[in-house]
């Protein structure tokens, strides 16, 4: 096993945090070292939703399409559906494209859906499998499944650590500039560095609150058996067993996730109880393959009371730790790796300043305590909704209560899955590397985003053409984009060029764009945030060593 000695950031695991760590790190030719002590990416399901920011940040790094193209067939309805049970009533349905539609849909959208990417619905295990592959071909990423991280120490130049053999035990020791912890809720990481979740635990709720049974299910005449159209996201209704289902391949394979009922003794599951309480959900017998299953917690809302120590930084689970509402988990954790590898590949090479990796926990704690609530939020609303007692039953007062269930629900599926505000609304307000221009962005609202150039949120999104994103013409590193032909540009040309800044000037003679921007010049993180606007370039030089980290 070839395991290099030294690379300059060491990873600690490999789910969606740290691989795309790895992935964003590698393009800039940073060298990374990832151990992760599971035998390869993940087998079961997990995360089953990849948000519209997150898929930006795929097209971003050139792998979108490849990623659009996992998990369920392409023309395979991305509805959340809710009933009583899976074979039984119908009770509400929010319908969403399919990825093939997805393509065609993004460039009719504005406003608060203006995005370069929809969302799409996949499994994580398709998601890993495509992350791994594309941050093993870069040089200088060297992945080890089966290998995971025992201990660390750390001093002013280097962290120190030592890897074991998740087979055979056997051991190494490497050394990195950098450490990053994205090694899950119980971050070996994280207790080294002596921080702990602060926030909301133990939630009981009537569903999403408490201990959950999870199965990676076959079952080949689902589709068949249940008489509704197929859906994505199947949820069930009723005082006898409450679930949530996701398809995960289009042809009979879910993620099953049941709340355990009172009396019910997880340690004494077997795989004929799981098959019964699917048939309760269902509604109906069926033939079922179990491919795995285990049993988790819900009701968490959990943020790290710290996010770096000194050359070591955490992400992902480590970081924070949710209830599954609204699929916020992963894609924070996506957002905390691209977040932290922009600003650890510029402090390698010398063109980022001491504040660039202050700027991480100050940035992204805060968006984990946001997104964090907002996944309670949603919990709370399904979870705190109590079936009534007939809603089971035929006849009329059955068809009131149903109907009444269906309004609910409709509403819910709207609060928790049509989401923009969440998924574009992410700010970094009193970030050190943020030049504010004393304008105030609109209120914070999950279900509504106003899109807005005030410096610290997601640069405002528009369609150049048919074809082209206006992110498909940014920089991978800084972009400058000059949105009144006559507004100067060379002082922040100069400015990069002296610290070895990569800038690409974006000339953008649009009206629209001027008018969405509100400003003659707007100046672009690597990440897609507005780091400045403003009229002219005559403070360039100030500015760009505010964003890169090196002010007073």
């Amino acid at each position: 096993m070839n395991i290099p000695e030294r690379a300059e950031v060491v990873i600690a695991g490999g789910g969606p945090c740290g691989l795309m760590l790895a992935n964003e790190l590698g393009r800039r030719g940073v060298s990374v070292l990832l151990v992760d002590e599971k035998p390869s990416t993940a087998f079961n399901p997990q995360a089953n939703a990849t948000q519209a920011r997150t898929m930006e940040h795929y097209r971003r790094l050139g792998f979108a399409e490849e990623i659009r193209s996992q998990g369920l067939p392409a023309e395979y309805p991305t509805d959340i559906a809710y009933f009583t049970r899976y074979a039984a009533y119908e009770l509400a349905r929010f319908k969403l494209p399919s990825a093939r539609e997805a393509g065609d849909v993004v460039k009719t959208l504005s406003g608060s859906w203006s995005a370069a990417e929809l969302p799409h619905r996949v499994s994580q295990k398709f998601v890993e499998t495509v992350l791994r592959r594309n941050a093993e071909a870069l040089p200088g990423v060297s992945v080890h499944f089966g290998w995971r991280l025992v201990e660390f120490t750390q001093d002013a130049n280097c962290v120190s650590a030592i890897i074991e053999s998740s087979t055979d035990g056997t051991r190494r020791s490497v050394r990195g500039d950098y450490l990053v912890g994205a090694d899950g809720p119980r971050s070996q990481v994280r207790e080294r560095l002596g921080f702990g979740y602060e926030g909301e635990t133990g939630v009981l709720r009537d569903f999403m609150g408490g201990r959950m049974c999870a199965v990676y299910l076959r079952a080949p005449d689902f589709y068949k058996v249940v008489p509704h159209p197929p859906a994505w996201m199947y949820v069930t209704f009723n005082q006898d067993r409450r679930t949530f289902m996701a398809a995960v391949d289009g042809k009979g394979e879910f993620a099953f996730h049941t709340q355990l009922r009172p009396g019910e003794d997880e340690s004494a599951i077997t795989d004929d109880m799981a098959k019964r309480m699917f048939w309760r959900a269902a509604g109906a017998e069926m033939d079922i393959e179990i491919l795995s299953r285990g049993t988790w917690t819900a009701g968490h809302a959990l943020v790290s009371d710290g996010f770096r120590r000194g050359r070591v930084f955490l992400g992902g689970d480590a970081a924070h730790l949710f209830t599954p509402a609204g699929g916020l988990g992963y894609n924070t954790a996506i957002e905390d790796a691209v977040n932290l590898g922009w600003k650890l590949a510029a402090v390698l090479k010398g063109t980022g300043g001491p504040k660039l990796l202050a700027s991480y926990e100050r940035e992204r704690q805060p968006l984990a305590r946001r997104n964090t609530g907002y996944a309670r939020q949603f919990a709370d609303s399904l979870g705190f909704q109590a079936a009534p007692a007939e809603l089971e039953e035929p006849g009329a007062a059955g068809d009131a209560a149903r109907h009444e269930a269906g309004v609910y629900f409709d509403a819910h599926a709207r609060r928790e899955f049509n989401i923009p505000g969440v998924t574009f609304g992410g700010r970094y307000d009193g970030s050190p590397i943020i030049v504010a221009d004393g304008t105030q962005p609109p209120p914070d609202a999950a279900n509504v985003y106003v899109p807005t150039a005030c410096p610290g949120g997601r640069a405002p999104h528009m369609w150049v053409d048919r074809e082209r994103s206006l992110y498909d013409l940014f920089g991978f590193e800084w972009t400058l984009l000059q949105l009144k032909p006559e507004a100067p540009t060379g002082g922040f040309a100069e400015a990069a060029v002296k610290m070895g800044l990569e800038l690409r000037i974006v000339h953008l003679n649009d009206p629209a764009a001027h008018a969405l921007y509100e400003a003659d010049l707007a100046l672009i993180r690597p990440d897609q945030i507005v780091a400045w606007r403003g009229g002219d370039d005559s403070g360039a030089a100030a500015i760009m060593l505010d964003v890169a980290g090196w002010s007073a």
